[in-house]
């Protein structure tokens, strides 16, 4: 079974891989046979353990420090990954933020940090790692967008319009790079119950009101968002590409 997935051998980069969605990614494309770089900006010590857990199940990884929004930092984790195991197949920009105001108190260096980090900082890597793939003629990408890139998202405007830009971008590249054999497609969390959203869920009331509000009555784990990844990574999606995956336990039903 996972031999029919052909991701064995292969090489993955994975922005924002020592937590959270990152870090499972990461260990579920171990797991089918991918040797994975692991990208971090501050927590070394978070990527030296991830990378130290695939290690201990017998796979391959490496942690690379860069910040993706500065295109040379993302140059160099594409270079690094590429030199140590000697090619990229797959990009999963999953880097980013959730922060914002009402627009009224949205200050410029706010909306600033949040479009650098989670636009700028997908285009940069992909800026990078897609003149390999073209070499290879083969590649697979996907971005981690959300449902407030679909729908929008009261008081975080800044954070809606990031992840819709992510949603257009995907989609531009999915029919500029097809002839290459290389597919590019989004998944698009609803409520994740992840460090980044830590501080809201310790609201015991809110997170009631959050699960009654989702038809699977559930909040996804990490894990819920990490296999639809792996999914689209492998030959099983072969013929998907400028797709939108929404993971949210039916709470937003876009087309």
């Amino acid at each position: 079974m996972k031999e029919s997935l052909n991701l064995i051998d292969r090489v993955a980069v994975i922005t924002g891989g020592s937590r959270g969605i990152g870090r499972v990614v990461a260990e579920r494309l171990a797991e089918a046979g991918m040797s994975v770089v692991v990208n971090y900006v501050r927590n070394g010590r978070a990527a030296s353990e991830t990378v130290q857990a695939i290690e201990q199940s017998g796979g391959r990884a490496l942690a690379v420090r860069a910040d993706v929004t500065r295109l040379e930092e993302a140059e160099k984790l594409v270079t690094e990954g590429r030199k140590h195991f000697g090619r990229i197949d797959v990009l999963v920009c999953n880097a980013g933020v959730w922060e914002g105001a009402p627009v009224e108190e949205l200050t410029e260096a706010l909306w600033d940090r949040v479009l650098e980090i989670n636009l700028r900082g997908t285009w940069t890597v992909c800026r990078a790692a897609v003149p390999f793939m073209k070499e290879q003629r083969f590649g697979r990408i996907v971005i981690v967008s959300s449902t407030a890139g679909q729908r929008g998202e009261a008081n975080v405007s800044n954070y809606a319009a990031s992840k819709g830009g992510q949603i257009s971008f995907a989609k531009s590249l999915a029919v500029e790079l097809a002839d290459y054999n290389i597919t590019v497609n989004v998944v698009a969390p609803g409520w994740v119950d992840t460090e980044m959203n830590a501080g809201v869920f310790a609201d015991v009331k809110f997170r009631r009101n959050i699960e009654s509000s989702i038809p699977l009555k559930r909040i996804a784990t990490a894990d819920d968002i990490a296999r639809p990844i792996v999914f689209l990574c492998s030959e099983w999606a072969r013929h998907i590409t400028g797709e939108v995956l929404n993971v949210n336990g039916g709470s937003v039903l876009c087309g």
